[in-house]
């Protein structure tokens, strides 16, 4: 994949590209352990349930301010989650804009399942794929997404 790779030939213009990429390909290597609980939820969807795991229910503004994603997106997950029975949705009382977003008891017992049994695997292998540099990534890229925060591409020189 190297000589040919066209984002690699590009250097940090193409970081962006490199790190979808890269996250795509964990995310499908993810999907095949989490298909053993169910496959029917995508491995991004598993964010979004961890996110819920509270003892109240969340609107949908706070799920995605919380996980960093668009608002419309989560509103298209949490759709697709009630469709197969893991959410709920109400409006809140105290303001009809507000959707309020909790897990029902088989979004509780998936995520125990994915908690016990998948997570442990998935964090073992990527902290193997990442050895022995895996705390100094995660710096890095608090350090990347901190400087972003605070200053986009389009204000740098």
């Amino acid at each position: 994949m190297h000589e040919s790779d066209a984002l690699r030939s590009h250097g940090l213009t193409s970081l962006g590209s490199r790190l979808r990429r890269l996250g795509e390909r964990l995310q499908a290597h993810t999907q095949e352990i989490l298909n053993e609980i169910d496959p029917r939820v995508p491995a991004a969807s598993y964010p979004l349930l961890a996110c819920l795991d509270t003892p109240e229910p969340r609107p949908i503004g706070d799920i995605a301010q919380a996980l960093g994603t668009a608002q419309p997106g989560v509103t298209r997950a949490v759709t697709r989650l009630t469709g197969l029975g893991l959410t709920v949705s109400a409006t809140c009382p105290d303001d009809a804009r507000l959707r309020l977003v909790s897990l029902t008891p088989e979004g509780l017992a998936l995520l125990a399942r994915a908690r016990a049994t998948a997570w442990p695997r998935t964090r073992a292998a990527v902290t193997d794929l990442c050895a022995p540099f895996g705390p100094e990534l995660l710096e890095m890229l608090d350090t990347l997404e901190t400087r972003l925060d605070a200053k986009p591409l389009k204000d740098r020189p």
